[in-house]
């Protein structure tokens, strides 16, 4: 190739803003070689070759196939119809790898920083030491990836960050952070020991110094706080905001916890939620409920709900007032309801009548609630629901599972005032009789009076005898 040409050639890439330069050495084997070398805004390319122009073609072809690449992606974005449009990940990889390959040239040793095979950056002593194909990491730290082979698009900063992991897509950022992860992937740990016991668990996030310490094949956790989440080890689907926030839990899954110590001593339980500073913290079963600050649940129940203040805040009787906060029994569903008495909310509407005598086969008794339930284990009165249940199925209340729960004494209440009704109207006319009955005495009492009085004066007068004649 002719001089000139060669010169004019440099002289366009020049008008771009490259510099460059091109030095000879000898190399081990005691043969010339010569490197050149080009820079621009940040982006360096050098190049090794056995003759100079071999050295300025390579390292010309390089810098156009960086720019032709560079520039096709540029028209990509400027023709999207909506640049707010999310870019597709696939998209990233095709750039990375664009980038990538425009560097094929053999670097300099020790070679400048981000300039490794593959698109990998290192910075600290043994940081990606073993990486073979991985591709796209970024390392900072001693020792950080250090065991990485093939694992890609993984970012570690901090001593020992990532060391073992061979898996894509994990970001751990503090010493130790994700230290024993191997192929677990899309996992984010942020602080000191963060994830440092996983090995195969994915989709993990730890926000915090020894958040998800021990966990090791549990996924989907998030963990938010200083020692949340930091004795799960195959737990998976748990969220825990705050620091020592589900701490001890081990196994269990599909916990919610948001507070300071929130379900702290749970640890094999599921499904439970804890809203509050120290939640839940006396919970071990399943499928509990604790909302509010302290208040702590208890050991060793199942589904069960407990909410502050809920059982010690007084309300004032406004007139024309009936709504309630009511549960409905069949699904535990919490909501509004009024106490409505209205013909415009009822239909089939007849008269009780008999209906109400099956109050009269009721049993009443008096018993005493279960320690559980009345710690206080005072006398009470009412009814059994399944013996009421056999009287009228429809004076009973059922739980999901279509268990007789409780009797529906309201609906008694009203079954009590038809009977009522019906005995005083019975008062009312025995009553009334009565009177009659009354007056009939009276009138005959006098017509026996004026009897005896007529008796009385049709008498002829009593006459003396003498016995002396």
């Amino acid at each position: 190739m002719k001089r000139a040409n060669l010169r004019r050639r440099w002289s366009t890439i020049l008008k771009t803003g490259w510099s460059w330069g091109c030095v000879s050495a000898i190399d081990s084997l005691g043969r010339t070689i010569w490197i050149a070398d080009a820079h621009r805004d940040g982006k360096r390319f050098v190049v090794r070759a056995d003759e100079k122009v071999a050295a300025f073609l390579e390292l010309e072809g390089a810098i156009c196939a960086a720019a032709n690449c560079l520039d096709k992606l540029a028209r990509f974005f400027r023709n999207l119809p909506d640049m707010k449009t999310s870019i597709p990940p696939g998209l990233i990889t095709f750039a990375l790898v664009c980038l990538a390959l425009v560097q094929n040239t053999q670097a300099v040793s020790p070679p400048p920083d981000g300039g490794y095979p593959g698109g990998n950056t290192t910075e600290g002593q043994n940081a990606l030491r073993s990486t073979t194909t991985g591709g796209f990491n970024a390392a900072v730290g001693y020792f950080s990836l250090f065991t990485n082979t093939t694992g890609s698009f993984n970012t570690a900063v901090g001593a020992g960050a990532l060391d073992l992991n061979t898996g894509d897509n994990n970001t751990a950022t503090g010493a130790a952070a994700l230290l024993l992860n191997s192929t677990g992937a899309n996992n984010t740990a942020t602080g000191v020991g963060a994830l440092v016991h996983n090995g195969t668990g994915s989709h993990n996030t730890a926000n915090g110094a020894f958040a998800l310490f021990a966990n090791t094949m549990g996924s989907f956790n998030t963990a938010t706080g200083d020692n949340a989440l930091f004795s799960n080890t195959i737990g998976t689907e748990n969220t825990a905001y705050g620091t020592s926030a589900i701490g001890a839990n081990t196994e269990g899954s599909f916990n919610t916890a948001i507070g300071v110590g929130a379900l702290n001593m749970n640890t094999t339980g599921a499904s439970n939620t804890a809203l509050g500073n120290g939640a839940g913290l006396s919970i071990t079963g399943d499928g509990n409920v604790c909302i509010g600050a302290l208040v702590i649940g208890a050991a060793g129940l199942n589904d069960t709900t407990w909410i502050r203040n809920i059982n010690t805040t007084s309300q004032g009787f406004v007139a024309n007032t009936n709504n309630y906060v009511t549960v409905r029994m069949t699904d535990g569903r919490l909501g509004f309801s009024a106490i409505v008495s209205s013909r415009r909310y009822k239909e089939d509407i007849k008269p009780m009548d008999k209906a109400s005598e099956a109050l009269l086969a009721l049993k009443p008794v008096t018993f005493r609630l279960k320690g559980e339930l009345d710690p206080n284990h005072r006398p009470q009165w009412g009814l059994i629901a399944g013996e009421v249940e056999k009287v009228n199925p429809d004076l009973v209340d059922r739980n999901n599972k279509g268990e007789v729960e409780s009797v529906r004494y309201d609906m008694v209440n009203a079954m009590l005032l038809n009977e009522f009704l019906k005995e005083h109207r019975k008062v009312k006319k025995l009553e009334s009789t009565v009177v009659q009955q009354q007056k009939k005495i009276e009138a005959l009492i006098v017509g026996l009076q004026k009897v005896s009085a007529q008796i009385k004066v049709s008498k002829p007068a009593p006459r003396v005898v003498n016995n002396n004649q």
